[in-house]
């Protein structure tokens, strides 16, 4: 588990040429179960050139590595999609499934496969950097005997390649 992060991170930041975007996210993990550890969480998301254009919309592959105070974390591949309000403005819209372990047992989601949902609203204040603000919920989506999930309030920091 010690390892996960380290070789995640330099897999997400080894391949800058593909890239548009990496994502640096910090926030609050509120996990639904009473008895489990709410606690800090750094996501750091790694999005690539858009394979997809409509207009104000986007869509791209990405990928994202969590972890938490607690020692919790989650490696995620998936979509992400972004529409543009306006020049300034936009929202983001992502899915990723992915792998979850606990680093406290009171912070188990149900299953090692869980899926992490993610809106955003944000501001472009350069053309290479923006911020938002995002909500995720991770779940096992039912596949687990168990799925109490974990809701994260973030702000973060967006740098474009």
């Amino acid at each position: 588990m010690k390892l996960l992060a380290p070789i995640a991170a330099a897999i997400l930041i080894a391949t800058p040429v593909a890239s548009q975007q990496l994502v640096v996210g910090l926030g609050y993990a509120d996990f639904s179960d009473g008895a489990a550890n709410d606690t800090v969480e750094l996501d750091i998301e790694y999005h690539f050139d858009p394979f997809r254009d409509f207009g104000r919309w986007t869509l791209a592959a990405g990928g994202v590595l969590t972890v938490d105070e607690e020692g919790d974390a989650f490696l995620g591949a998936g979509i992400s999609s972004v529409y543009d309000f306006n020049e300034k403005w936009f929202a983001e819209f992502s899915f990723m499934p992915g792998l979850y372990t606990d680093g406290d047992r009171r912070n188990d989601l149900g299953n090692t496969l869980e899926f992490r949902s993610l809106l955003a609203v944000g501001r472009k204040v350069t053309d290479t950097a923006a911020i938002s603000l995002a909500l995720q919920h991770k779940s096992n989506g039912g596949l687990g005997d168990d799925n109490p999930g974990v809701n994260t309030l973030s702000l973060r920091y967006h740098y474009n390649f």
